[in-house]
C-alpha cells in the first residue's frame, strides 16, 4: 500500500507539472503591459520600462497627432470616443504616435496593453480581466495585418462591434498597419465586381475584408514624407543629441543616407542622426 501511495503521488507531481499555472496578479501599478501566454494561458506583464518618446518629438505629423490626442482626450474624460486604425507608409510615426500618448497621459490614468496579432484570440478575456478598473487601457495592436482564415482577424472583428457582451467602457483598441484594409488584396477578387447600370456593386470577399476596417470609427493615414519634411526631422533628432548647427555637409550626409535606404521617413531620419551623432563624437 505504502508503494501504491507513493507511486500516486509522484504520478500527480508529474501531472502539476504538465497543468497550465495560475496566472500572477498583474502589477496594476505598471503604466505599461503586455499580453503573453505561458503553458497555455495568458496573463498581462508589466513593462517597467515602457520607451519614452514625447509627443513634441513627432514632427510633421501634426493634423493626425492632433486627432489622435483629441480621441485619447476625450477617452479619458469619459466621453465618447473610436476606436482608432492608423494606416500608411512606413516609419512615419504610426506606432510612436500611440507610445507617446502613455508618456503625454499616464499620469491622467491613461495605460497601454501591447496585444500581438497571434493572441488577438483573446481579447474576450483580456477585456474580462480590465472591465470594472478605474484606469483607462489602449489595447495596442502594432503593424497589424492578415492573412486569410487567420482567427486573430474574427477575434478583432467581435471584440470592435459584434459580441453580444457589450465592450468595456475602460478600454479602446488602437491599431496599425500599412494597408488600409488589413488584409491582402488580390486581382481575382475584381472580378467578382458587378455592374449594374452605372452602380458599382463590390463583391462579397472585397465587402468582408473592408467590414474589419470599417469597425474603426476614427482612420487616420500617414504619407511619405518629402525632402524639406526628412530635413526638418533630421534636424530636430540632431539638436536631442546636442548639434545645434546644420551644416551643409550633415544636410548632404542625410540626403545620401535616405537614398541608400530607398525612404525619406522619421524613422531613417532618426536612424541617421544617431549615426551622424555617433561619429561626431567618435572624431572629437
Amino acid at each position: 500500500m505504502e508503494r501504491l501511495i507513493s507511486r500516486a503521488e509522484n504520478l500527480l507531481e508529474r501531472l502539476e507539472a504538465l497543468l497550465p499555472s495560475v496566472p500572477a496578479e498583474p502589477d496594476w501599478a505598471a503604466h505599461a503591459f503586455r499580453w503573453r501566454r505561458q503553458n497555455g494561458r495568458g496573463q498581462l506583464q508589466a513593462v517597467m520600462q515602457p520607451h519614452r518618446i514625447g509627443l513634441c518629438d513627432l514632427r510633421d505629423v501634426d493634423a493626425q497627432k492632433d486627432m489622435l490626442v483629441r480621441n485619447t482626450r476625450q477617452f479619458l474624460q469619459g466621453l465618447p470616443a473610436n476606436n482608432v486604425l492608423l494606416t500608411g507608409a512606413r516609419g512615419t510615426g504610426k506606432s510612436s504616435l500611440v507610445k507617446a500618448l502613455l508618456a503625454e497621459f499616464a499620469v491622467d490614468g491613461l495605460r497601454l496593453v501591447e496585444v500581438d496579432k497571434a493572441d488577438l484570440v483573446d481579447l474576450m478575456d483580456i477585456t474580462e480581466l480590465l472591465r470594472g478598473r478605474a484606469e483607462r487601457f489602449i489595447i495596442f495592436c502594432d503593424d497589424l495585418s492578415f492573412d486569410a482564415d487567420e482567427p486573430g482577424y474574427k477575434a478583432l472583428k467581435v471584440a470592435l462591434d459584434g459580441s453580444v457582451a457589450a465592450t468595456a467602457d475602460n478600454m479602446l483598441i488602437y491599431a496599425t498597419s500599412n494597408r488600409r484594409y488589413l488584409m491582402p488584396e488580390f486581382m481575382s477578387e475584381n472580378l467578382e465586381t458587378q455592374y449594374v447600370g452605372d452602380e458599382i456593386r463590390p463583391g462579397e470577399t472585397i465587402e468582408e475584408k473592408v467590414s474589419l476596417s470599417e469597425r474603426f470609427g476614427l482612420w487616420l493615414s500617414f504619407y511619405p514624407f518629402d525632402q524639406d519634411a526628412y530635413l526638418d526631422i533630421v534636424r530636430h533628432w540632431l539638436r536631442s543629441f546636442g548639434i545645434t548647427r546644420f551644416t551643409p555637409q550633415a544636410r548632404r550626409a542625410a540626403l545620401q543616407f535616405a537614398l541608400g535606404r530607398g525612404s525619406r521617413s522619421g524613422r531613417v531620419a532618426w536612424q541617421f542622426a544617431r549615426d551622424w551623432a555617433g561619429r561626431q563624437a567618435l572624431r572629437d
